[in-house]
């Protein structure tokens, strides 16, 4: 077998949810975890319930007497959900068990979502959704109608959201899951909600962004003849800034697209029905969690079609300083085939001055010899004189023409 052959398989057996049996309370709470460290809150943990944990796995159920605890490890948070049972002489809306206080204190400034999750039976609740203290509430069969989910996602003073659950006929198997999925609603929504104040911030940065590529864009278009390098130095700016802003928002705005996702599908597996003239509890959620998460998708959209705007000038530009460039380069061609031409004629000019001159020295020396031959006693007639001298000085004076070619052909 492969050696990743049983992780990957066991892969389906990951993450199991708590599995209970009505009334009950449960507490979710996740963690934000900007480092990626976790082995501080596992530590912390270890210490409050007094029993290990294996620091190596993505999850662990955990057993503290009549509380359940389970935690979870993802890629940039960390979850922790606590089942306790429900008393009936107990508040509506618990506290977390008293193990866990000085933990939660600990460690609130990283808690991104809280959520208490209430479950009754549908033979013991109290029958008044106003009973359980929620102001203008919405609520959903789920569950193909075997359960009943109620919400007003009004943060209490604590900064918790309370979710009310009816049990009409889940198994604990079912019902485990159900929670697990409102859960799973509840923190992927404000993880995925983490980019809209990025996204606003960023939508302010856009617009001097655009305002500056608009008029360097004006420049270039009215401008042909002016020099494009200032041009194209602010647009190198311009561009570094673009994709400095990518750089720090892209992993938020990937993020944000897949939480978003999750959220999609969580909402669509509790298979929702309405509760008379209530609004439904999906319906609520994606009437403000859809346009926040479109509006973050515009803002990346929005700075990638910006870049990409930013990166055409600059292609252009560069362009336009390449053409600039290449009639330079002609015109100093044009300019070194002229000089060339002349330097051409020039030598040519030359090689015939010089064989003139050569003939005349060459005849000289010539002469000078037949002086001193007469002058010696020999008296040389002209015309035996010339029968010798003509050939030979045309002799001479090929070769010397011949090497000259030669020496140009090479």
């Amino acid at each position: 077998m492969h050696p990743q052959h049983a992780s990957l398989h066991n892969e389906l057996h990951a993450r199991p949810s708590i599995y209970f049996d009505g009334p009950a309370n449960l507490h979710h709470f996740a963690f934000l975890q900007e480092n990626g460290d976790r082995s501080a809150l596992l530590n912390q943990l270890s210490d409050v319930i007094g029993q290990p944990m294996a620091s190596s796995a993505a999850q662990q159920i955990l057993q503290c007497g009549d509380i359940t605890l389970k935690w979870e490890q993802h890629t940039e948070f960390f979850t922790l959900t606590v089942k306790h049972p429900a008393r009936t002489d107990g508040p509506l809306w618990p506290s977390p068990p008293a193990l866990l206080e000085n933990f939660l204190e600990e460690n609130a400034n990283t808690i991104v979502s809280a959520t208490v999750l209430r479950v009754e039976d549908s033979h013991q609740w109290a029958g008044s959704i106003e009973h359980y203290g929620f102001n203008y509430p919405s609520g959903s069969r789920v569950g193909s109608g075997d359960a009943t989910v109620w919400s007003d996602f009004q943060l209490t003073n604590d900064s918790t959201n309370r979710l009310l659950l009816i049990n009409h006929g889940l198994d604990r198997f079912r019902l485990g899951r159900m929670a697990r999925r409102l859960f799973d609603i509840e923190t992927y929504r404000i993880m995925a909600m983490l980019a809209l104040p990025v996204a606003k911030n960023l939508s302010r940065e856009l617009e001097e962004y655009e305002a500056s590529l608009n008029r360097l864009s004006t420049q270039h278009a009215e401008n042909q003849q002016a020099n494009p390098e200032p041009l194209l130095k602010e647009l190198t700016g311009l561009s570094a800034q673009l994709e400095r802003c990518g750089a720090q928002t892209r992993k938020r705005f990937s993020a944000t697209d897949a939480y978003s996702r999750i959220v999609l599908a969580r909402v669509d597996e509790l298979r929702e029905e309405r509760v008379g003239n209530y609004p439904r509890l999906g319906m609520f959620i994606l009437r403000r969690f859809q346009p926040a998460v479109r509006y973050c998708t515009a803002m990346n959209q929005r700075l990638d079609n910006l870049a990409a705007s930013a990166a055409r000038l600059n292609d252009l530009l560069r362009t336009r300083t390449q053409v600039e460039i290449e009639a330079q380069n002609s015109a100093i061609l044009s300019s070194m085939s002229e000089r060339a031409e002349s330097q051409l004629k020039i030598q040519k000019a030359v090689e015939g001055l010089s064989i003139i001159v050569i003939s005349y020295y060459l005849f000289s020396l010539f002469k000078l010899g037949l002086q001193s031959l007469t002058a010696l006693g020999y008296d040389i007639p002209p015309t035996t004189a010339a029968i010798v001298l003509v050939p030979l000085a045309t002799f001479i004076l090929g070769g010397l023409t011949w090497h000259i070619w030669r020496v140009k052909q090479h």
